[in-house]
């Protein structure tokens, strides 16, 4: 196996098509199938179903693709170490982040990132917990933005924003008085009787709803489980039900003033977000970098609502 024939393949399974391949790796289609086939007959597995519609990955080949991301990905970080001789910053760093954040933090990170980091590159994935601790273990990722992250083996955390949550109502006012009273504080308890448009299971927020209301004797009236804050929000301002959400994710959708944010009292709901990274393979200076910009910046942005702001400049 060398790595030419490693990177067709991984490339053919993420496209699911020998054709598309072949054009974005710019070779003619018979020496990519011919590369892959060797590795076939090397690893004495077939990796690739070929049908009529393109290629998908066997279960020998689902098991490569995985291995075969992350040992791409720690060749081209041995390469920006190498980079390190010249004093610049280099290399491709990948961060994952939940919708909601990047949503707020992506922009502004991305123009800082420009800014100082001239020579890098950066890519940016929206995902969910679960999927991308998995993308850090991996090696697909180098940096994740995490809700409520656990210590696992692996993974090293560091805090960086503690938020408190709320229960999201529609406005039913028609014209909302800017200096009207505060909305009113709802208590934990009381929230379960609150049909709730909720993300599935194992969304950090779900999950923090369902242990803090089995702490005080109560289960959450889910009415809906919808997978994407944009779409909850939609759903909302139609009547279906509340949310439990951060302000941010709120102060950034397409009609904030559309919504009422009622304090959670007695206790108080605070999710944690944290950035983890791999504890399993020494972080790159580029890396570091980044990781320091985020630390900075992410408080910042998501707490004061300055990342809202900046998006509308």
């Amino acid at each position: 196996m060398d790595l030419k024939q490693l990177e067709y393949f991984v490339r053919v399974a993420e496209v699911g098509s020998f054709t598309r391949a072949a054009a974005a790796l710019d070779i003619a289609q018979p020496a990519l199938s011919r590369q892959i086939r060797l590795l076939e007959v090397e690893l004495h597995q077939n990796l690739l179903t070929r049908n009529g519609r393109g290629a998908t990955p066997t279960e020998a080949g689902k098991l490569l693709l995985e291995h075969g991301r992350g040992i791409l990905h720690q060749v081209s970080r041995a390469k920006e170490e190498l980079g390190r001789v010249r004093g610049a910053l280099a290399g491709r760093v990948a961060i994952g982040m939940p919708p909601s954040v990047s949503r707020v933090v992506a922009v502004p990170l991305i123009r800082e990132f420009r800014r100082t980091m001239p020579d890098a590159t950066l890519s940016i994935m929206e995902g969910l917990t679960v999927s991308m601790h998995e993308a850090l273990l991996t090696g697909r990722l180098d940096i994740a933005l995490l809700y409520n992250a656990t210590p696992a083996p692996g993974i090293e955390l560091t805090p960086l924003v503690d938020e408190p949550l709320f229960l999201i109502e529609r406005q039913t006012a028609k014209k909302p008085d800017k200096k009207a009273a505060k909305p009113r504080p709802v208590s934990l308890r009381d929230l379960a009787d609150f049909p709730l448009v909720i993300p599935s299971r194992p969304n950090a927020i779900r999950m923090q709803v369902e242990t803090e209301l089995a702490a005080v004797g109560q289960r959450p009236n889910v009415a809906l489980e919808i997978d994407g804050v944009a779409t909850i929000l939609d759903l909302i301002q139609d009547g279906a039900g509340c949310a439990v959400l951060t302000r941010h994710a709120v102060s950034t959708s397409a009609y904030p003033q559309a919504f009422v944010c009622r304090p959670i009292t007695g206790p108080a709901l605070r999710t944690k977000l944290m950035s983890a990274m791999s504890s399993q393979r020494p972080a790159t200076l580029t890396q570091k970098a980044i990781l320091q910009l985020i630390q900075e910046m992410a408080p910042r942005l998501l707490v004061s609502g300055e990342g809202f702001s900046m998006l509308l400049n």
